[in-house]
This record gives structure tokens, sequence and C-alpha cells, in this order.
């Protein structure tokens, strides 16, 4: 099958979910039955969640379970405030010198803790004429993010489509991806996109969303390695009861390492409603960062920072940031 029909497989019925799980009535009765963000998970990753256990660390990533309906008033709908950067629907201006742009609001997968889950995505199709209008523009502009949605979800026609015209921009000097595609559906690193990514003149950067070492296995090394040209990067978020603990961080450091992936973010907690039992104290944060550096090379371990609404970059997140 192709990663388009391997798609399709995704389980997506809540009722399906359990029978796999074998979840049983005590466990079924804490499960969300109609979330506002819905079930959305490829089978390769449902294979390795442990059966009849909500306390899995893949588990608890993507599905809803009852204390994602506890409202809390610090976390709101829209954390990074990402409406008040658009520039067009599918284009935002957050930093100098680099765009974001979101040519799809599919996922390969739903994130329980997804900061995007209530973006109002232009759902109408679109040839990104007045994205690429706007990047043409504004010739501060040297890189392009595409993000989501995850760009590796459009089609390898549309996404070829929109690389080539990004292709022809004098100015711009790098294309990012953010994707989680290949941990759910590595299938997708297929030949028809090595074949588009090697007609590009750009320099090509790949920056993968990855938590828990379980999310890697040897299918998913082999795709990366086809991707083993462009730079490859890995951003993390610091979630409770998921990888918020020294031997897990350890793995995932080695384990992205083997797959030649430079681990380079972890993100504390975007406070999106819903999630705050996900969320882990900067302290406990910084503690976990101290022991990754006292007992690993430094090329291993990521950098903690977080989002600060209309802040030019990512915030570092140190001791003086915690105690003031």
């Amino acid at each position: 099958m192709n990663w388009r029909q391997i798609q399709k497989t995704n389980i997506t019925k809540l009722e399906e979910l359990i029978n796999y799980l074998n979840l049983d009535p005590l466990n079924r009765a804490r499960l969300i039955k109609k979330p506002k963000f819905p079930l959305n998970l490829p089978l390769r990753l449902a294979t390795k969640i442990e059966k009849n256990n909500l306390n899995d660390p893949l588990l608890k990533q993507f599905i809803a379970l009852d204390v994602e309906n506890i409202e809390h008033p610090q976390f709101h709908q829209d954390p990074v405030e990402d409406q008040s950067f658009q520039i067009t629907p599918r284009l935002l201006k957050k930093y100098t010198s680099r765009a974001l742009m979101l040519p799809t609001s599919a996922c390969v997968m739903h994130c329980r803790y997804c900061f995007r889950k209530n973006y109002p995505y232009e759902l109408a199709p679109s040839k990104f004429e007045a994205e690429i209008a706007a990047i043409k523009k504004d010739n501060s502009l040297r890189e392009i993010i595409l993000s989501g949605g995850d760009p590796l979800s459009l089609s390898d026609q549309k996404l070829e489509s929109l690389l080539l015209q990004l292709n022809e921009i004098d100015h711009l000097k790098i294309i990012r991806f953010h994707t989680r595609f290949p941990i759910g559906i590595p299938e997708r690193i297929s030949p028809e996109l090595i074949s588009t990514l090697s007609k590009l003149k750009k320099k090509i950067v790949f920056i993968f969303h990855i938590n828990h070492p379980n999310e890697i296995d040897d299918d998913i090394k082999l795709a990366l390695q086809r991707l083993s040209p462009y730079q490859l990067l890995n951003q993390s978020v610091l979630l409770k009861d998921v990888n918020d603990s020294l031997p897990t961080l350890q793995e995932l450091s080695y384990k992205l390492n083997d797959s030649n992936i430079l681990p380079y973010y972890l993100h504390q907690l975007d406070r999106v409603q819903g999630t705050a039992h996900f969320e882990v104290t900067p302290q406990r944060g910084l503690q976990l960062i101290e022991q990754m550096r006292e007992s690993m090379p430094g090329y291993l371990v990521p950098k903690y920072v977080q989002e600060i609404p209309q802040k030019k970059c990512k915030t570092p997140i140190a001791e003086n940031l915690v105690k003031g």
C-alpha cells in the first residue's frame, strides 16, 4: 500500500480503538465519547500501545480522557495568539526573517495537547496564490516554515507545486518542514517525495515532533535515512507522565541520534484549554535538563524553551525566568 492508502487505516472511531486495546469497563468509562478534537491515530502507533493501560505514554498523547474536560482559567483557546500574526489566512509572520505557512489543516495524527486544535484554518482548496504573492513581496524573508496541520498531508502533486513555487523566490534560502508524519506513517518518505526534494535549490530542513522513544522503530529509522542529505532536528513537548523522567528523555535523545536527528527543542506546554493535566512545572523541567547535561553529551541535550505570545523568538527557560 502507498502512504495514502495506509492513512485510510487510521483509527478514527472510539469503539474500534476500545476493542483494539481491550479496554475494560472501568477504563472505558474514562474516555470522552465525542471529544471536540476528534480521534485520529495511525495504526502503527496503536500497535505500540500497551493493552488496557491508560497510563501508556503513547495512549496519553492521542486518546481523550475525562481530565480533558476540566477547564482551567490560565488555559486558553489560542495560547500563542497565532491569529494576531496572520498575513493571509495561511501565512503567519511571528519572527524576523522567517514566516510560517499553514498549507493544510490535516494531520497524520491528533495530539491531545495540540496548541492549534482551535485554529480557524482556511479549508477551501487553494493554489496558495495569496501566500506566494506575500512571500515574494517581503524581501526580509529568508526562510519559510511549512507547518499546519502537517505539510506532508498534502498530496504529492500539491506539495510539489507549492515547493516549486517557493523554489523560484530568490530571497528565500531555506524551506523548513515541521512534521510528525514519519512517526505515524514512515511510508510518506516516498520515492516521489525524495524526487521532489531533489529538484529544490534551497536548503531543506526537517524538524520532527517526537516525544517518546517508543515512537521510533526500525522501519521509521530506515525511512528517515532517505532524508539524510538534509538537516534533521527534533522538537518535543514536555508532558507529565509521558516523558517527564530522566531515563525517558535520555533514551529519546539517544534514539534520535541513532537516526541522525539532533535534539533541538524541549518545549514547555502551550496552555491550550483542556491540557492542564499535561503540564510539568518549569522547575521540574530545568531539573531534568540539568540532569541530562550531567549525564549526556551536550549535543544531545535539547534547548528548554517556551512560546511567549508577541515575543520575537522562542524564550529559553532559565533559573532567573522561573524565579521571576
